[in-house]
Parts: structure tokens; C-alpha cells; sequence
């Protein structure tokens, strides 16, 4: 749920005067990059037949919610490092103090359980292990092997999140979040170098799945059994988008792995989540679930200007 590790190496002034304390929270909380976070929900109904209603809005909720406590744990818990590396941060600048962030990072999470409740007990049963991979990869795993790997678990189980709250079993949404969870675990590869740069055997890597995924989503939807053509030609847009998103800045950081594009790549790969669930709603049938998906990422590209991504 947590994105990969933030930039790294930049110089922003600190900002001052009216509105710099919600411009902190906005930083901390790494607002546009919250646009990637109810298609995980509208993805998982729809692979399970559902439409968005009540139950679906809560999933959307909790997962909003369990995304931005691990924004908030992720910089409390590099609060040290980033004082050495990142002085620009809100943390390490006072702009917010770290007890502020770790209070926040607690109180997200209990009202995204408590959202999940409300939802019912499949979806509470999906978000309480949600909750603890976005805890354990803050505080413990990040910097492991297994971080990549709890990073993409995350993402699949909130893609499962909303399948849970459609009121049926999560395994016809198994394929649906492996798929998205395969994603985010190239990204976050990737994201590894960002800081110092690295080999572009990431990059390249992250680049095939990204291939193997696009050539997945385009054989579903020629085989699928849309009732009108008009979904298909819909989710071949939408999967032709996510390949663009995801591959360019790829293929430039596999050129040169130099940490500025590398962070470019982290930054689109994070990005292209929108329309990799957008791509997955559509090929479950689930029109109106990927138009509603893929109309945030306008807004996403447009507060990515304000504040970055990553």
C-alpha cells in the first residue's frame, strides 16, 4: 500500500508563510499519489461481479485511509536517515513533528479497520492483514529481501479488499491482484535505485513485466465475453495507456540508470497503476467502475506538479 521509497537528493526550499503547514501534511501524506488507490477497490468488485454501491465506497474508504497511515509511518520511520539525506522533508524540516506523523499513521489505520467493519466481516477479515503488511513493511521489512514482495502483497490484498466487500469469495479477483500485485513488485524493484542510481537490470526488468502484463490484459480482453464491443475497444485503450505510462520512463532508466530517471520511472510506474486497474475493471465487464478509475488520472498528473509522487 505504501509507495516506494521517496526521492532522495533534492534541494526544495522549505515552503513558508500561509498554507505551508497543509502543504507538509500534503507532502507527508504524498497526496497525488492517493488517486492510485480506489481503483484497487472498483477493480476487486468488479472481478467478482459486483457494482459499486455502499459497501464498495467503505472498501474505498478503508483503503484510503490504510494508504495514507503508511505514508505517515513510512516517513516517521526514515525520519533519521531523511535528516541526513532528504532536510527537505516535513519531518526532518519541523514542519511536522514526528509524534504528529506517528498519531496519524495510528489513527488512519484504526478508522480503515473500522471502515472495513462497516463493511462486513469478509472485508474486516481482508483489511486486518492489510493493515499489518503496511505496519511490517514500514517499521521492519522495507529495507529486506522482502520488501518488494510486501509491498506488491499490500497492494493485492487492497485489490481484494473490495472484492471481499461485494459480499461474495475474493477468488475470482485472485488473477486481478496478482496481476496488479506483480506490477507494484517491478516498481518497487526499481525504486531501490532510485537514490543513488544503480544497474539497469531493474529497469529492464520491470520493462518485461510490464510487456507480459500489457500482452495478459490485451489476450483477456479478445477472449473475454464482453456484451458489447465497445468494452473491448475500452479496455484496449486503457491497457495501450497503462504500457505507455509504465514503459517509457522504464526504458529511459534502463538507457541510464541515472537517479533522477530513475525516480522518473518510479514516479510512472506508480502512475500507471490507474489505468492497470482502470484496464482490469473494464475486462471484467465493469464499464462504468474503469471509466470512474480511469477519470482520476487527469487529477493525479495534475497535483504530481505540486507535490511528487514518490
Amino acid at each position: 500500500m505504501t509507495n516506494p521509497r521517496p526521492d532522495a537528493g533534492t534541494t526544495e526550499p522549505v515552503p513558508r508563510g500561509a498554507g505551508a503547514h497543509l502543504l507538509a501534511w500534503a507532502e507527508l501524506l504524498r497526496l497525488p499519489a492517493l488517486f492510485t488507490v480506489p481503483g484497487d477497490a472498483l477493480a476487486g468488485a468488479a472481478a467478482v461481479g459486483g457494482r459499486p454501491g455502499s459497501r464498495t465506497l467503505l472498501a474505498v474508504g478503508s483503503s484510503l485511509c490504510l494508504y495514507e497511515a503508511g505514508m505517515a509511518l513510512n516517513d516517521w520511520a526514515d525520519r533519521g536517515e531523511d535528516a541526513t539525506d532528504r532536510p527537505h522533508r516535513p519531518l526532518p524540516s519541523g514542519r511536522v513533528r514526528p509524534a504528529a506523523a506517528l498519531a496519524a499513521a495510528g489513527a488512519l489505520t484504526a478508522s480503515g479497520l473500522a471502515l472495513a467493519a462497516r463493511a462486513g466481516r469478509r472485508t474486516l477479515t481482508v483489511a486486518l492483514p492489510l493493515a499489518a503488511t503496511v505496519w511490517a513493511y514500514d517499521l521492519v521489512l522495507k529495507r529486506t529481501p522482502a520488501g518488494p514482495a510486501a509491498m506488491a502483497a499490500a497492494r493485492g490484498l487492497d485489490l481484494l479488499l473490495g472484492a471481499a466487500a461485494s459480499g461474495g469469495g475474493v477468488r475470482p479477483a485472485l488473477p486481478s491482484a496478482a496481476a496488479l500485485a506483480g506490477h507494484t513488485l517491478a516498481v518497487t524493484v526499481v525504486s531501490r535505485g532510485e537514490t543513488r542510481g544503480g544497474s539497469p537490470v531493474a529497469p529492464l526488468a520491470a520493462l518485461a513485466a510490464t510487456g507480459s502484463l500489457t500482452w495478459a490484459l490485451t489476450r483477456g480482453t479478445a477472449s473475454a465475453r464482453t456484451p458489447r464491443d465497445a468494452t473491448r475497444v475500452l479496455c484496449g485503450a486503457l491497457t495501450a495507456a497503462y504500457a505507455a505510462t509504465s514503459a517509457r520512463p522504464l526504458l529511459h532508466a534502463a538507457l541510464n540508470p541515472s537517479p533522477p530517471l530513475t525516480q522518473r520511472a518510479v514516479g510512472g510506474g506508480i502512475r500507471a497503476m490507474i489505468p492497470l486497474q482502470a484496464a482490469l475493471a473494464a475486462r471484467s465487464g465493469a464499464l462504468t467502475s474503469a471509466l470512474l478509475t480511469a477519470a482520476l488520472a487527469p487529477a493525479a498528473r495534475r497535483f504530481a506538479r505540486k507535490v511528487s509522487v514518490t
